[in-house]
C-alpha cells in the first residue's frame, strides 16, 4: 500500500491496532546484539517449533516477536511476556519447553529465570519492578523492546509518524519554533541548541540542504545509537523526515560505524519499507515534499564522529577536521548547507511534535532538557543501556539503577563522556548529570558512555587508558593534538612503569592546556580531560607512583611482583601450567616457586590460584594485598 495522504496512513495505523490487540499474549525476544551474541535468535527459533508442535495458534493465541535491545544486556538473552510483564533473563534454548509448559500454559514462575536484586537478594518478577527499569525515564527508547524493528504496522500501532503527521500539518517554520521551545540539545556531545543549528541552515539560503544523521559511535564501550538503530530504526527515519522538511532538504545520509552490520540491515529495510509506502521518496503523504535517504558506512574512524571529519568522509576524502568557521549548517556536504544530528537527537524529535515541547521540557533540569541515553558499564552491579532524565545525580544512576558496586566494594570515581571524558570522583556522586555540571567538575556528557570505577582501578592507568586511545585515533592533522597527546602519554607510561618525577606533573598539566587550548577539532580539545581530571581529583595516587613506586590499586605491571606463600601453597600446580613464560616451578604436593627474571607480571597465576591472595600474592611497595587481609583479619579478632 502507497500513503498517498495522512488519511490512508492512519487508516493502515487502525487495522495496525487492531490485529495487535487480536493476539492474546506475546512473548518478546531481545535480538539486539548482546542477545543474540549468546543465542537469543535460538531462543526465538525454539520458541517457535515449541508452539508448532503444541499445536498454538500463533496468529490469535499466541505470537513470539524478535525485539531490539532491552538494555538489560549483561543478563541476557532477554525474554519477556505480555501482558503478563514478567520478564526472564539468561534464557537458553533448552529451557524453552518448559517455560512454555510452566509459565506460558500453567502461569507459573520460573525462579531461576527471575531477576534478583543484589541489593536486597529478593527475585523480581515484573519487568516494570526490577530497580534498572523502574528507576529509569525512557522517551526515545520507549518502543525498543517492545516492538518488531522490522515491522513497519508494529511501529504504526505505538504512534509512528503521527509526528511527522502533525509536522506536515504545522509547516517548516512552527516545526523549529516547537524545537526551539522544547530546548533539545544535540545529544552526541556538544549540547548545541538544535532550533539554532536549524535556523542558520535555512539561513544559509541556497537551493540545496543536506540533513545528516550521525551513527558513528566511536567511544569504547558505548552501544546508545547503535540500540537505537537497531532496534527503532522507523523512528530515527522519522526524525530525519520531520528535520528535512523543516530545514528544505531533499536528501540524507546516516553515517552507520562499519562495525554494526545489524543497524545497518535494519536501517536499510526500514529504508525500503518507507519507500515503498510513500514515506520516502516524492510528494510524500501528498505534501509535495520530496526527501530520500542513503546510508555511508564509516571506515572506523574516531575523528569521524566529528561534523567536518564525517564530511569529508561521505565524499569520498580522508576523515579529517576542518578549520570552522565556516560551520556545516552554512557550508558542509559539498559545500551546502548541511545539518548533522546524532541519531539519539533525531529519535527525540517523532516524540516532540508528536506530546509538545511542553511535554519534553517538563524532564531534565533548568538548562538541560529532556532525557538522555547512557551506555552503564564498567564495576556495577546491574549494566547495560539506560534512560534517564537530564538532571538525575550520578548516585541514583550508580546505586539505584545500577546495583550499586559488586562485592562491596568502594565506589572510586564515574567516568563519563567516553575518552575525552573526565573523571568525576565518588565524593561528588550527588552532581547532577547535565551539560553544565559535568563541565563544571572537568567532564563532558559526550554521547553517554558512563564507566563506574571502584577502588581497585588505578587512575593513572585509567587515564593512560584513555589517552592512548585518543593518541591513536589522532588524524595527526594539527600539531598540538598530533605532538602533545604522544608526550602526554609517554609521560604517563613513565609514571605507571615508577619511572616518573614530581616535575612531571607540572608538565602534564602544561601540555594537556596546550593541546586543549590548541587543537583543531574536539578530538584535541578533548583529550586532555581524562588527565586533568585525574590530576584534580586523584593527584595523591600519582605522587605514590611516582614517591614510592608503589600502584595503591594494584594495576600498574611494573610495580607489582608475584610471589607464592611457602605456608599456603599445596603444590597443586595450578600457577606453573598457566604461565605463559613458564617462570614457575616446583614440585607436586611441594611449595613452588616464581623466578623474578623471568616473570612478566601479567597475573594469570594470582587468578588461577585455588586460595586467592593466599598462595600467589601481589606485591607493591610495603604492604600486599594478602598482608592487608591478615592484618584486616587479625584486627576483627
Amino acid at each position: 500500500m502507497h500513503f498517498r495522504n495522512v488519511q490512508e496512513l492512519e487508516k493502515r495505523r487502525q487495522k495496525a491496532r487492531k490485529a495487535k490487540s487480536s493476539i492474546k499474549k506475546t512473548i518478546l525476544v531481545c535480538a539486539g546484539t548482546g542477545c543474540l551474541s549468546n543465542g537469543s535468535a535460538e531462543v526465538a527459533e525454539a520458541f517457535q517449533r515449541e508452539l508448532k508442535d503444541r499445536g498454538i495458534d500463533m496468529k490469535v493465541e499466541l505470537t513470539v516477536k524478535t525485539t531490539g535491545c532491552h538494555g538489560f544486556c549483561e543478563r541476557g538473552p532477554i525474554v519477556s511476556f505480555v501482558p503478563s510483564g514478567i520478564l526472564y533473563q539468561r534464557v537458553s534454548a533448552k529451557s524453552v519447553p518448559e517455560i512454555v509448559e510452566k509459565t506460558v500454559i500453567g502461569g507459573e514462575i520460573i525462579k531461576e529465570l527471575v531477576y534478583r536484586d543484589p541489593k536486597t537478594n529478593k527475585y523480581v518478577e515484573q519487568y516494570s519492578e526490577i530497580p534498572f527499569y523502574a528507576h529509569q525515564t525512557r522517551i526515545t527508547l520507549k518502543n525498543i523492546g517492545q516492538i518488531d524493528p522490522a515491522s513497519l504496522d508494529d511501529y504504526l500501532a505505538v504512534d509512528g509518524f503521527s509526528g511527522l503527521a502533525k509536522a506536515l500539518s504545522i509547516g517548516p517554520e512552527r516545526i523549529i519554533d516547537e524545537v526551539e521551545k522544547s530546548v533539545l540539545r544535540g545529544k552526541g556531545g556538544g549540547g548545541f541548541p538544535t532550533a539554532q543549528k536549524w535556523r542558520a541552515c535555512v539561513e544559509a539560503g541556497g537551493e540545496k540542504r543536506y540533513i545528516i544523521a550521525n551513527g558513528d559511535e566511536g567511544d569504547p564501550g558505548a552501544f546508545m545509537d547503535r540500540s537505537l538503530m537497531e532496534g527503532d530504526p522507523f523512528n530515527v527515519l522519522e526524525g530525519m523526515i520531520i528535520a528535512a522538511y523543516a530545514i528544505g532538504s531533499d536528501e540524507g545520509y546516516i553515517y552507520v560505524r562499519q562495525e554494526y552490520p545489524l543497524a545497518v540491515k535494519h536501517l536499510q529495510k526500514a529504508i525500503e519499507t518507507c519507500r515503498k509506502v510513500g514515506l520516502l521518496g516524492e510528494n510524500i503523504l501528498g505534501n509535495g515534499f520530496n526527501f530520500d535517504i542513503t546510508i555511508n558506512r564509516g571506515g572506523g574512524a574516531f575523528v569521524c564522529g566529528e561534523e567536518t571529519g564525517l564530511i569529508a568522509s561521505i565524499e569520498g576524502r580522508r576523515g579529517m577536521p576542518q578549520p570552522r568557521p565556516p560551520f556545516p549548517a552554512v557550508s558542509g556536504l559539498w559545500g551546502k548547507p548541511t545539518v548533522i544530528q546524532n541519531v539519539e537527537t533525531l529519535g527525540s524529535l517523532p516524540m516532540i511534535l508528536r506530546n509538545g515541547a511542553d511535554w519534553f521540557a517538563s524532564y531534565g533540569s533548568e538548562s538541560s532538557k529532556g532525557t538522555k541515553t547512557f551506555a552503564l558499564v564498567g564495576k556495577i552491579n546491574n549494566t547495560g543501556l539506560v534512560e534517564v532524565p537530564m538532571g538525575i545525580t550520578l548516585r541514583e544512576i550508580v546505586y539505584d539503577i545500577g546495583g550499586g558496586i559488586p562485592k562491596g566494594k568502594a565506589l572510586k570515581a564515574v567516568q563519563t563522556g567516553g575518552p575525552s571524558g573526565g573523571c568525576i570522583p565518588a565524593e561528588k556522586i550527588d552532581l547532577p548529570v547535565d551539560y553544565e555540571a559535568l563541565t563544571e567538575v572537568g567532564s563532558i556528557m559526550g554521547s553517554g558512555g558512563m564507566i563506574v570505577l571502584d577502588e581497585d582501578n588505578c587512575m593513572v592507568d585509567i587515564a593512560r587508558y584513555f589517552l592512548s586511545f585518543t593518541q591513536e585515533e589522532s588524524c595527526g592533522k594539527c600539531a598540538p593534538c598530533r605532538v602533545g597527546t604522544r608526550a602526554m602519554l609517554s609521560i604517563l607510561e613513565r609514571i605507571a612503569a615508577g619511572q616518573g618525577r614530581m616535575a612531571d606533573l607540572d608538565k602534564l598539566e602544561k601540555i594537556a592546556q596546550t593541546v586543549k587550548d590548541g587543537s583543531l577539532c574536539g578530538l584535541g580539545q578533548t583529550a586532555p580531560n581524562p588527565v586533568l581530571t585525574t590530576l584534580r581529583y586523584f593527584r595523591k595516587e600519582y605522587e605514590e607512583h611516582i614517591k614510592k613506586g608503589q600502584c595503591p590499586a594494584f594495576v600498574c605491571s611494573q610495580l607489582i611482583s608475584y610471589h607464592i606463600d611457602p605456608d599456603r601453597c599445596v603444590g597443586c600446580g595450578a600457577c606453573e601450567k598457566i604461565c605463559p613464560v613458564n617462570a614457575i616451578s616446583g614440585e607436586k604436593k611441594k611449595t613452588h616457586m616464581i623466578d623474578q627474571s623471568a616473570c612478566i607480571h601479567c597475573g594469570a597465576c594470582l587468578s588461577t590460584c585455588p586460595q586467592v591472595y593466599a598462595a600467589v600474592y601481589r606485591r607493591s611497595g610495603k604492604l600486599t594485598r594478602y598482608e592487608q587481609r591478615k592484618e584486616k583479619k587479625g584486627k576483627s579478632n
